[in-house]
Order: C-alpha cells, then structure tokens, then sequence
C-alpha cells in the first residue's frame, strides 16, 4: 500500500506517493480506463427523447439532482463506506456493503450498468494494477462489486487518499454524463465545459457530505430519473445500453 509505514515519511517521500496517487487515479477514472462508461447514459437517452433535457440549460438542472439527490450521492457513499471497510480489514462489513449497493440500483439497465463497470474496474486493476490484499476483499464480497464499491476498494487497497478518489470519482461520472448528452442533444465543446463548470459546486458539496453520511442517511428523490432509466429498456432507437 501507498501510504502505510512506521517510519519517518520526508518531504520528497511524501511528494512521490501524492504523485503516485494521483497517477493512479487520473489513469483509473480517465475515459480511456476500458470499463466501457461511454456505452451508457444512465437514463438521459430516454430524458432527451423526451424533451426533459433539450439544452445546456435543462441538462445542468438534471444532472444537478443526480448528483445530489440521486445516484450520485448514493455512489458516492458506497464509495466511501467501501473504502473504510476494505482499508480497515472488515471483510464481513465490505460484503453488507456490497450487497446494499447492488440492491439500491433502481433498473435492471442501470444493475447492467454500474455491475459491469465495477467487473471490468476489478478485472483490469488485478491485471495490470494489482495490491497485496485486493484479492481477499474482493473474494470477501458474495455479490458482483457495482462500480463506486469497485473503485473504493482498489483505491483503499492501493493507499490512494480517499478524498482525492471521491472528487475524482464524481469527476468523471459528471463528465461521462455530459460526454453521453452532448452526442444526444447534441452539444457542443464549449457548452459542455460549461455545463462542467456549472456542476463544480455541487460535485464538491455531495464528496463532502457523502464523506460524512452514514448508510442510514441513503436515499432518492430523483424519481424522474429512475423513471427515465425504465423507460430506456424499452426505448425503440438507443444509442446506449443505459
């Protein structure tokens, strides 16, 4: 692991683990990471469709509420209980963890969704990225890892700084989301910066609360984007799986 030692960490040792870190990060959470994010949109398809979301404007607004009263949030704390659990070696806790999580996702699409990202993340990461004690986490969980369960425990087991994988987490969800509506409105460049831009704020204040949530403080009010994530499943034309 990244950060664990008994000795005295110098000022240049230090420097080499946050840049370690971050390394590992921009490379897990990167688009070019092949976990196949670009394959789904999380229901926004369907929003598009429609006509919830037509512009810059409505989009912001959608993925707002994603963020902080739906999904967004909720992965987000199964991120950071998962990251607990496997950093401390509660293997009974990260498996109730997993199961939760699994359980919370509201489609069948977005089960296919979030469960063969969080395959994919495990698979490649004990391929090309792995650490001593992520096999006995994973083996440890009796359901399929969803994705922010995934990325928790590699970055745990990696020593990878939690707040560093929470907001760089909830950085490329935001911006896979943006990535899928700018194909579909379509969208611009520019624009989707912006819209970027718009959602810094909220991005940051759901990592904070989420570091701060219990299990018990889960839960969603963003009904028309669980509505959203059915109705895809049966959509006539799709260009994603989600």
């Amino acid at each position: 692991m990244l950060m664990t030692t008994n000795e005295p960490v110098s000022p240049a040792d230090l420097a080499g683990r946050e840049a370690a870190a971050l390394y590992r990060l921009m490379t897990w959470l990167s688009p070019a990471f092949p976990v196949g994010g670009f394959s789904y949109s999380s229901g926004i398809e369907w929003a598009v469709e429609a006509g919830d979301i037509t512009d810059t404007a409505t989009l912001a607004d959608w993925l707002d509420a994603m963020l902080g009263d739906g999904s967004g949030f909720c992965d987000a704390t199964f991120l950071v209980h998962a990251y607990r659990a496997a950093e401390a070696g509660e293997t009974t806790a990260l498996n109730d963890i997993a199961e939760l999580a699994a359980a919370f996702v509201p489609s069948r699409e977005r089960q296919l969704e979030t469960t063969s990202q969080g395959r994919a993340f495990i698979d490649i990461a004990r391929a090309a990225w792995d650490a001593d004690g992520l096999d006995a986490m994973v083996a440890a969980c009796r359901t399929p890892l969803v994705y922010p369960v995934a990325v928790g425990v590699v970055a745990a087991m990696h020593g990878v700084p939690l707040a560093s994988t929470l907001h760089a987490f909830l950085h490329a969800l935001v911006s896979n989301w943006i990535s899928a509506a700018s194909r579909l409105i379509p969208l611009g460049q520019t624009d989707s910066q912006r819209v970027l831009v718009r959602l810094e704020a909220a991005a940051a204040a759901t990592a904070n609360r989420a570091l701060n949530a219990t299990l018990d403080d889960l839960g969603s009010a963003t009904f028309r984007a669980d509505l959203a994530s059915l109705r895809h499943e049966t959509q006539y034309t799709r260009l994603f799986r989600s």
